[in-house]
């Protein structure tokens, strides 16, 4: 019994033993843990700190994790405040008025015609904006942000990239940068700033959505389009404002908006700078535009044309005609070439080759690669320009329009046997408007509308750029039936309207009529 007692006594002390080592090891590992969780937040608060000091000496420049990650939105918050505050100061107001003066309380007098945008680019008080803000104006006012108003007087304007310079006196005022428009690429951020809605210093952000469109809204001959497209918000009064990139660079004039109504539904438009810059230097030197010309007619390449001629890649742009003499006939260009890149830039659409010519001067030389006959070739071009001869001969010709030959004349209504009495007259606007005939509604390809007959010189529709031989379909967002319909509709409007008009080509097109 004594020798059983006592086994039973060194197996309970063994027992005890074990336990005790079991919890001496719990003890020191919950030591260990509690000496790393302090070490870990030790680490976490030495790294928030070593931040949040470095922040206080950084101005703003980008964290080191906007190379891998992308910037945080507390960053990317403060670069949109930073350009906001930096544009704003160079975009103006403008304001457009025809009338008696109104004495000191309105100098500008009623009506107003036209309310715009401009870009602030020099200190010296120069101003960009488009041509149709100040067209017909006789006394334009500019305001600032910081409420200090100017006279201003248009230094030149160009009809075919729709531009306008404007100079107020004094000196330091608030530039915007010139920026270079040919760096930027669709999905870019930009944003937009202007005085949409007679809302001043208004800032809007979004992404380029597209380059190098041509929308024929600018109404001249030798009209030269190469907008960027965004969906920064833009509205009636942006027109002439600015599209600046993230570093607060001017990269477009906004022109146009593409909408049913009179408010945006995310087509924007804008003038890129790299065109800007090469018009109001000369309008600023010369007061108007010394283009060089390569004198060629051009057309798309479609599939179809490119089956014709042998094009395996449908690219490039189609020389239709080179005319005699000119500087394209001099340095060996043909008719039947397809222009694919001009000074190494790719040409695909009629707009791009225009848009680059546009930005040379006569006599600067330019090479032009064609394709012709299954092989490239390129040819060194000195563009002549429009005040030699062979020039005014053939731009007079472009100019009186369309021959009798021209395998696609302009349309002209048919003679419906009621002569003028069938034209019902708009006053205000000076249009002339009729109802559709049923071939008119074929061309256009609508159902209904009211045919734009005549638009007298001088008038409202031909100061907002309206012109005839188009059908309105839309005034803001009411259908448009027949004349008497827009008659009504002027005759109860108390603001600016919108018209949308259908081409004969098929395209819309978009003018404000005060």
């Amino acid at each position: 019994m004594a020798s059983s007692s006592r086994g039973s006594t060194r197996v309970l002390a063994g027992i005890g033993l074990v336990l005790v080592g079991l919890l001496a090891g719990i003890l020191v590992m919950l030591l260990a843990d509690d000496e790393s969780d302090t070490t870990e937040v030790a680490r976490i608060v030495e790294r928030v700190e070593t931040t949040e000091a470095a922040e206080t000496t950084r101005t703003a420049s980008a964290p080191r994790e906007w190379k891998e990650s992308g910037p945080p939105p507390a960053t990317l918050n403060r670069l949109f405040r930073e350009v906001a505050r930096g544009v704003t100061k160079g975009v103006v107001s403008i304001r457009v008025a025809s009338g008696p003066d109104g004495g000191e309380e309105n100098p500008f007098g009623q009506p107003s015609q036209n309310l715009g945008s401009g870009v602030i680019i020099s200190p010296e008080g120069y101003i960009v904006t488009n041509s149709h803000v100040v067209d017909e104006a006789e006394r334009i006012q500019v305001r600032l942000t910081d409420k200090r108003q100017f006279e201003a007087r248009v230094v030149g304007t160009d009809a075919s990239t729709d531009l306008a310079v404007l100079k107020v006196d004094g000196t330091g005022f608030p530039v915007v940068p010139l920026g270079d428009s040919d760096q930027v690429q669709v999905g870019d951020w930009v944003v937009a700033v202007g005085n949409p809605l007679q809302l001043t210093s208004t800032v809007t952000a979004g992404i380029v959505s597209a380059l190098g469109r041509q929308l024929r809204i600018i109404e001249d001959q030798f009209r030269i389009e190469n907008f960027i497209q965004t969906d920064a918000a833009i509205n009636p009064g942006n027109s002439g404002g600015a599209l600046v990139n993230l570093k607060g660079e001017l990269v477009g004039i906004n022109t146009a908006i593409a909408s049913r109504s009179r408010r945006t539904e995310g087509y924007g438009f804008a003038i890129p700078s790299a065109l800007v810059e090469r018009v109001i230097t000369d309008l600023i030197a010369y007061g108007e535009v010394r283009r060089g010309y390569l004198g060629v007619s051009i057309l798309p390449v479609d599939a179809e044309r490119a089956d014709e001629i042998g094009l395996r890649n449908i690219r490039g742009v189609y020389l239709e005609e080179v005319q005699s003499g000119s500087a394209a006939d001099r340095a060996g260009l043909q008719g039947d070439d397809v222009a694919v890149s001009i000074m190494g830039e790719p040409v695909n659409a009629p707009n791009d080759l225009q848009s680059l010519i546009a930005r040379q001067r006569p006599g600067d030389t330019v090479s032009v690669t064609v394709w012709r006959n299954g092989t490239e070739r390129t040819f060194e071009v000195e563009l002549m320009g429009e005040d030699t001869p062979v020039y005014q001969e053939w731009l007079s010709g472009l100019q009186s329009g369309p021959s009798s030959e021209s395998p696609t004349p302009e349309y002209q209504p048919p003679d419906d046997g009621e002569g003028d009495a069938a034209v019902t007259e708009v006053d205000g606007w000076d249009v002339g408007l009729r109802p559709l005939a049923d071939t008119e509604a074929s061309v256009f390809d609508v159902d209904t509308g009211a045919y734009v007959a005549y638009v007298e010189s001088g008038g409202g529709a031909a100061a907002a750029g309206l012109p005839r031989n188009v059908v309105v379909t839309h005034l803001d967002n009411t259908r448009v039936e027949s004349p008497a319909d827009v008659v009504q509709y002027l005759s109860e409007a108390t603001g600016p309207i919108l018209l949308q008009v259908r081409r004969r080509d098929g395209t819309p097109a978009f003018y404000e009529i005060e």
